[in-house]
């Protein structure tokens, strides 16, 4: 399954948006096989904040782990975000 993170916007900061974002979507999780990959699909974000990613990542990267693949993480913002979930992640 391919998530175009940017159907949520483009920029992507606030903790109670993640979060909002994360529960509408959920209901899309039940359509996935466990054999599935997760793609996070960044192309159009401009930014994406620790908050937002923490609400809306981390939940999928806790259920699904190494399925959930991220593309087109050249956006520093993008890079910086997903890097600082991965250092929390092993805290």
């Amino acid at each position: 399954m391919k998530i175009d993170i940017s159907k949520f916007g483009t920029t992507l900061i606030s903790r109670p948006s993640g979060k909002e974002a994360f529960l509408a979507f959920k209901s899309n999780l039940v359509n996935i096989v466990k054999s599935e990959t997760i793609e996070l699909d960044f192309e159009k974000i401009s930014v994406l904040a620790p908050a937002w990613a923490d609400e809306f990542i981390t939940p999928l990267v806790r259920i699904y782990g190494k399925k959930v693949l991220f593309l087109n993480t050249e956006n520093p913002s993008v890079q910086a975000t997903l890097n600082i979930l991965k250092k929390s992640k092993e805290s």
